[in-house]
């Protein structure tokens, strides 16, 4: 008589599980933060790149406006540069602009559609910051130096 039960799983079973979970599963990569060609290039730190994107620090070094961008809070490249370069949350980020907008003693960044819409801003935007998915190619754009 044979036993009813569940046999051992190949490996053939397990890698055709992975491939299905990692095709389905939006795919993200380190976001890049980029600022228009008109940013000074001093020493900013991690820091400081929280402090710009909480809109604790509204200036650059030169004392000019700092114009921040971001994307949707669903938007998975908005997540994902929430988490690891702001070491925040989506809704902790939203809470801070939403607290700062509401009391009067700021507002939040701008918000845009698409990593596309942020290219095109912060090319033609100076004192502008933001970030996308890759290194950027346009040549008003750099990447955002920091230690």
């Amino acid at each position: 008589m044979q036993k009813l039960g569940y046999d051992k799983p190949t490996f053939g079973t397990i890698l055709a599980l992975v491939l299905i979970f990692t095709a389905f599963s939006p795919v993200v990569t380190a976001t890049e933060v980029v600022v228009n060609k008109s940013v000074p290039t001093s020493g900013y730190s991690k820091a400081d790149i929280r402090a710009i994107f909480t809109m604790q620090k509204r200036r650059w070094s030169n004392n000019k406006q700092i114009k921040v961008y971001t994307l949707p809070d669903n938007n998975p490249l908005h997540k994902d540069f929430v988490k690891n370069n702001l070491n925040m949350l989506t809704y902790h980020v939203r809470k801070v602009w939403d607290r700062m907008t509401f009391s009067g003693t700021g507002t939040a960044p701008v918000e845009l559609e698409s990593e596309q819409d942020m290219i095109d801003k912060i090319a033609t935007t100076p004192d502008s910051i933001g970030y996308i998915n890759s290194r950027p190619d346009n040549e008003n754009i750099r990447s955002f130096e920091h230690q």
